[in-house]
């Protein structure tokens, strides 16, 4: 077919002609000017939705849907009483009148604040008392020995409790109390033991408490461990009720030693994880008019119950080196700010 010219129909008449052309070119003449009249808009009002919900406009989904951080509140516990390992600072051997219900109410729990760093202790002085002694099992005619403490009269000391695998708690509240004390030196504090393996047995809670006093100590903590259900666990503070009989008058310690056992109670919780006592005690706080170490004590003065030794899982804990460390540092770190913060 070289050199023939293509014959084509009449293009007016043609779909493919130029008539039929003209029609797609103005459909998307139209739907280029909507399209570029309605995306202004949807960008205008999508800023405008973002600016009333307060996000930016680089704000990812991922943003949105982040959890809420946690606060490292401790959860309270429920309180309740039951029996506890004998000795002074052990748990009363019956419950409270009412039962759990009837436990007074304890101050929202808060988060410890941290301690000061440095040597903010200089010219503090602390009384740090390691309950109980290795040797009082082999004194006994020594510390069940009777001693006034106020209101009533209880033995000279006792053994303590011990884990199942027989750590003892005068072990623990020792090894606790020399850690402790390292962290209060390092910061300038002068502290004072009642013992410090250095004795044959006791001293006497009576002792105990005069030690403080002697010392004039700005605060003084007693270190122990309890012995309640194996069932139970958890750690809780003992703070000193009001008592005015005999030897006893401490009404001047009662308000400053119900803050120490706060902050105590908060900087351990932080410290160690230990959950608060869900035998015991109310969120982990206690008050108790019949330790000698609190009656007779004229400076500010609280004891702490680090953990059920008869419980599993605490003894464990407590028997690991590790632990006791942290143990001891929210001891110190409570003493610390107790020191350096306003009452």
């Amino acid at each position: 077919m070289t050199g023939t010219t293509p014959q084509h129909p009449d293009p007016s008449r043609s779909p493919d002609g130029p008539a039929a052309e003209a029609r797609p070119r103005r459909t998307r003449l139209h739907v280029v000017a909507v399209v570029g009249a309605v995306l202004p808009l949807c960008f205008a009002g999508w800023l405008g939705w973002q600016a009333v919900s307060g996000q930016t406009p680089d704000a990812s989904p991922a943003a949105a849907s982040d959890p809420v951080p946690d606060t490292g509140l401790p959860t309270p516990r429920p309180a309740g009483a039951s029996p506890a390992g004998a000795g002074e600072g052990s748990a009363p051997a019956v419950a409270p009148a009412g039962g759990p219900s009837a436990a007074p109410s304890a101050p929202a729990v808060t988060t410890a604040p941290a301690a000061p760093a440095g040597r903010v202790l200089v010219g503090r002085t602390v009384l740090i008392d390691p309950g109980h002694n290795t040797n009082n099992s082999a004194h006994t005619a020594e510390i069940n020995r009777q001693v006034d403490i106020g209101n009533a009269r209880k033995e000279c000391d006792t053994t303590g409790t011990s884990t199942n695998a027989g750590y003892s708690e005068a072990e623990y509240t020792l090894d606790v109390s020399r850690r402790a004390r390292a962290i209060l030196e390092a910061r300038g504090a002068t502290v004072v033991f009642t013992q410090d393996g250095d004795k044959p047995w006791g001293p006497c809670i009576d002792d105990r408490a005069k030690a403080g006093n002697t010392a004039h100590a700005d605060a003084a903590v007693s270190v122990h461990a309890d012995g309640g259900p194996a069932s139970g666990s958890g750690f809780h503070v003992i703070m000193p009720a009001k008592v005015a009989a005999g030897r006893a008058a401490n009404a001047a310690i009662v308000a400053p030693s119900h803050r120490l056992g706060l902050l105590l109670r908060d900087g351990f919780k932080a410290a160690t994880g230990e959950p608060f006592a869900d035998y015991i005690a109310s969120q982990g706080l206690d008050t108790r008019s019949d330790l000698g170490g609190l009656n007779l004590s004229t400076v500010p003065k609280v004891f702490i119950e680090c953990g059920n030794m008869r419980n599993a899982g605490d003894a464990q804990r407590m028997t690991d080196p590790q632990w006791r460390q942290l143990a001891a540092q929210g001891i110190a770190d409570a003493l610390t700010t107790y020191l350096t913060t306003p009452g």
